[in-house]
């Protein structure tokens, strides 16, 4: 028979498929990954809060438990060779009565058994010498102090950057319909035409119960979990230097107030089981939900201005962990029920299904002539940022030609990441990779002149968009950058970037 056109084909391109695809794109294998929406990690990725998490409280003995801790190793260095905002703030477990009090020694228990040793118990009176600005009734806290924000957007186009310049291929806005599994090849069909591979890994987020089907199973059922969240103004960040946890009680974990790494102050999520896969819209329940949280962690972040709300959805299933398996029969592995974790724990996924694919017959052993990991633009409020770069605007003025004075992006960060290896599909994407008309105004004042750059590269609204060479930016390499607050759907005069959800 006709040899395949790939040796591996990886459906999904969220923050899981994009980290096996760039591994896998380091050997000599033929590598393509497949996604139904334009851009890199439009779907379930989007839906995180933004934190890289220690795993203190995973399940104790668990695949999760194990990845996420080594996840958080690996991740933290990969942000810090290729200049990914990550920003260790701590964390505070606050119990709100004496029900969430008692549970909080048992969870340091966890956490202990989970290999992580630094949390320790504080009073109610410490937690407010932490956290001046929480309402009353406090009964006690649990630091957590590896905690960290993380510049979400940025790892898996980080990852499917590296991936792309190994040699691997991007499909973009295929669309998977049915898998046929041959003796020596897997047709993948799409609304696009056929894609033939030796092995086919599906990370598809919210799709992967659908795939695995198509390849024979029946043990996965995945559906929408949506989280809506409010993303404030950057003035009410002297509130808040940490991220706020509630204690677990009956009722749930509850929602969070976190700094972000843009400098904004987050709340949220809401958690609301739903049918619809593509549903991302904010609702008037939601936001009284939240400002009722809000209202009684911390009253005084009500008095400030909302920037956004955004909506995500997460993929919910029937799994007590995550599901990676390998068929060695079908040539198909799954990488599925990997939950809101997934940002920590993807490169350590990555490393797993490596080592389960020994002896499968693919060649693992990383090739020699590996270009260098990208260095991605400076995102992060606390990182040197282009407009403040006198050394940087002095060899190219774009680099000071403001265009989004909320932001304060310029003019050659937006040619950039209009030019850069994985360039974006549509505005949003532009959004994402720039934080162009992610502030205050939300694009009003910006709006026509970042529109308009977009235009003049064939970029306009929702769309596919060939791949482009790459440009020098700020780290002096072509790139794909950045990423924009935690978001999703829009409602309010707001416009829609990524989703939230934890």
């Amino acid at each position: 028979m006709t040899d395949p056109s790939y040796d591996v084909a990886i459906i999904g391109a969220g923050v899981v498929g994009a980290a096996i695809a760039r591994d896998l794109a380091g050997t000599t294998n033929r590598v393509v990954m497949i996604d139904s929406r334009d851009d890199v990690g439009e779907g379930t990725t989007k839906a995180n809060t933004a934190l890289l998490h220690t795993g203190y409280d995973a399940t104790p003995g668990t695949l999760e438990s194990r990845l996420v801790a080594r996840g958080y190793e690996l991740l933290a260095e990969y942000c810090a060779c290729t200049n990914i905002g990550l920003r260790v703030t701590g964390a505070v477990l606050v119990a709100w009565d004496e029900e969430q009090a008692a549970t909080l020694p048992s969870l340091q228990e966890k956490a202990e058994k989970n290999g992580y040793l630094k949390t320790s118990l504080i009073s109610a009176d410490e937690v407010y010498a932490r956290l001046p600005n929480l309402g009353p009734g406090v009964a006690g806290g649990l630091t957590v102090p590896d905690e960290a924000v993380i510049d979400a957007w940025s790892v898996p186009l980080a990852f499917a950057t590296e991936a792309v310049r190994r040699g691997a291929t991007f499909l973009r806005s295929h669309r998977v319909t049915g898998i046929d599994v041959g003796p020596e090849a897997t047709t993948i069909r799409t609304d696009r035409g056929n894609v033939t591979a030796r092995w086919v890994v599906n990370a598809a987020g919210l799709g992967a119960d659908a795939i695995d089907a198509m390849l024979g199973f029946d043990r996965l059922e995945v559906h929408p979990r949506k989280g809506e969240l409010l993303v404030y103004d950057k003035l009410s960040s002297a509130l808040v230097d940490q991220i706020v946890l509630a204690a677990p009680s009956k009722v749930g974990k509850g929602v969070l107030i976190s700094p972000t790494i843009f400098g904004n102050v987050m709340l949220g999520p809401t958690a609301d089981d739903q049918e619809d896969k593509a549903d991302t819209s904010t609702t008037e329940d939601g936001y009284e939900f939240l400002l009722e949280k809000g209202r009684r962690i911390m009253p005084a972040l009500l008095d400030e201005e909302v920037t956004a709300t955004y909506a995500g959805l997460r993929a919910a299933n029937n799994q007590s962990d995550y599901l990676i398996d390998v068929a060695a029969d079908r040539r198909y592995v799954v990488a599925a029920a990997i939950r809101s974790t997934g940002l920590t724990s993807a490169i350590a996924v990555s490393e797993h299904i490596l080592g389960l694919l020994e002896g499968s017959g693919l060649d693992l052993r990383m090739r020699d002539d590996l270009p260098d990991p990208p260095v991605m633009p400076p995102l992060g409020e606390h990182q040197v940022r282009p407009f403040a770069d006198d050394a940087l605007i002095a060899r190219d003025p774009e680099y000071g030609a403001v265009v989004c004075f909320c932001e304060r992006v310029t003019r050659g960060e937006i040619r950039d990441a209009l030019a850069s290896d994985v360039p974006p599909g549509d505005i949003q994407g532009l959004r994402r990779r720039t934080r162009a008309m992610n502030g205050r105004c939300q694009g009003f004042f910006c709006g026509a002149e970042v529109g308009a750059m977009a235009e003049s590269c064939g970029i306009g609204g929702p769309c596919g968009s060939a791949r482009a060479g790459g440009a020098a930016h700020p780290g002096g390499s072509a790139t794909a950058g950045g990423a924009a607050m935690p978001g999703g759907s829009a409602t309010a005069g707001t416009t829609t970037t990524t989703g939230s959800n934890r």
